[in-house]
């Protein structure tokens, strides 16, 4: 078979095709990753801010100070 230039033959068009999808699923699984350490890093942090607000209304943490 022959091809005019830049054509491609079925099966190198249907390479480029799992290609492409594979890079999109890659992409995305990154993205999605990324997303869930950024969402666990922010419930961490608010749940420290939280044990920190809440040791400060007990006065907890200013009697650790005092005490030093």
């Amino acid at each position: 078979m022959v091809f005019a230039p830049g054509e491609k033959s079925g099966n190198e068009q249907e390479e480029v095709a799992l290609q492409n999808a594979s890079k999109q699923i890659v992409q995305t699984a990154i993205l999605q990753a990324v997303q869930q350490v950024s969402q666990e890093s922010q419930q961490q942090e608010k749940k420290v801010n939280s044990s920190v607000s809440l040791q400060l209304e007990r006065g907890e943490l200013t009697k650790k100070h005092e005490k030093k």
